[in-house]
């Protein structure tokens, strides 16, 4: 029972994270690689940890968009109208939170900034990461010999670090654009 809280816990608290924490899949083969820990459960608890993790991100961001000026906010209500305005894009915005491998956290937290529905969201994440960690889970049960330090290599990789630079700048670059200047041009 301690090492499934420790599993549940450390998966959560890294979701919580806006940037730089290692990814979910690695710390989920980290465990099974160095416990007694049941593929199938790991799996499905770690997604729902990942999940949760990453909603609660999102709420906080949400919360904190209130503080905001008035300015501000009228600027990311544009970018929303922008961004996921109609149906195509929202499509397209929940299938990017299902399959998309890059990191999620700078993409839940520009979706808690924007007023667009988190529990669907939430509900593709969750989705799609059960796909893809129970790929990386069975690959690591299937060759528990050969993978080495998969977590360092990961977190410290320069791949890692870049791809989670650009999403920061994502990030930024929602704060910084004149949204309501580019939904007029969309108009």
């Amino acid at each position: 029972m301690t090492d499934w809280l420790l599993v549940l816990g450390s998966i959560f608290a890294i979701n919580l994270l806006p940037a730089f924490g290692p990814p979910t899949w690695a710390v989920l083969v980290f465990f099974r690689l160095n416990s007694d820990l049941p593929a199938v459960p790991l799996v499905l608890l770690g997604a729902l940890a990942a999940a949760s993790g990453r909603f609660v991100l999102a709420s906080t961001a949400r919360h904190f968009r209130g503080r905001f000026s008035a300015e501000r906010r009228a600027n990311l209500e544009a970018a929303e109208q922008v961004l996921v305005g109609s149906r195509t894009k929202a499509a397209a915005g929940l299938g990017l939170f299902a399959l998309s491998p890059v990191p999620s956290a700078q993409l839940f937290v520009a979706a808690g900034l924007l007023t667009v529905p988190l529990l669907p969201l939430t509900a593709a994440f969750f989705a799609g990461r059960l796909v893809s960690y129970s790929i990386y889970v069975a690959a690591a049960s299937a060759a528990k010999e050969s993978l080495g330090d998969v977590l360092v290599d990961v977190v410290g990789s320069p791949l890692g670090i870049t791809l989670q630079l650009i999403f920061l700048l994502g990030l930024v670059l929602l704060f910084k654009l004149d949204w309501v200047k580019i939904a007029q041009r969309h108009a």
